[in-house]
């Protein structure tokens, strides 16, 4: 697993040992930062269920102007310390344990924010719905802000029912995946 584009490109990152984590394959990513690429200079990043941080570090690595990563499975925490200690992001990334499927308090007062926000839950756990709805409640969201939601195929996003509407939809074998614009 590498960096794909930008500063840091052919960065390899450290990859995980548990199973339980699952990185974006990179050609997944690479097709993702193409569609995207014109919303990511000066962007201020949310990575939630960050897992290694990849997306969150290929924004970075492209321009992005800061980058914070949430996930609460402690191999993950680990994965992203090293990896961005190994990139020299430590000033312009910050690391969150938390459990997203609870809530999303530990982002209610973000100092900028956020207008790019990665989605990628454990698949089998079908948090998607749950996490849009946690996010949709926090006051962290820039209007007009760009979700990417990765997701299973039984994991269907409702956009009638929350704030996000759903612009865009790519299949990759048995991954989906959703971009949504936040507008209040």
């Amino acid at each position: 697993m590498r960096i794909i584009g930008g500063s840091r490109r052919g960065k390899k990152l450290h990859s995980p040992r548990d199973l339980f984590i699952r990185p974006t394959a990179d050609r997944v990513r690479e097709s993702v930062f193409n569609i995207i690429c014109e919303h990511i200079s000066g962007a201020h990043v949310l990575d939630l269920f960050a897992g290694t941080g990849a997306m969150g570090m290929e924004a970075l690595s492209r321009g992005a102007t800061d980058a914070v990563f949430i996930d609460n499975h402690p191999a993950a925490i680990k994965l992203i310390e090293k990896n961005i200690a190994d990139c020299k992001w430590t000033a312009q990334a910050s690391i969150i344990r938390w459990d997203i499927s609870r809530n999303l308090n530990c982002i209610k007062s973000p100092p900028d924010l956020y207008d790019l926000i990665f989605i990628d839950p454990p698949y089998p756990l079908k948090l998607t719905a749950k996490a849009l709805k946690h996010l949709e409640s926090t006051p962290a969201l820039a209007d007009g802000a760009h979700l990417i939601v990765e997701h299973s195929r039984v994991d269907l996003i409702n956009s009638e029912t929350t704030a996000f509407n759903l612009e865009d939809q790519r299949s990759y074998g048995k991954t989906l995946v959703s971009f949504l614009r936040y507008m209040v």
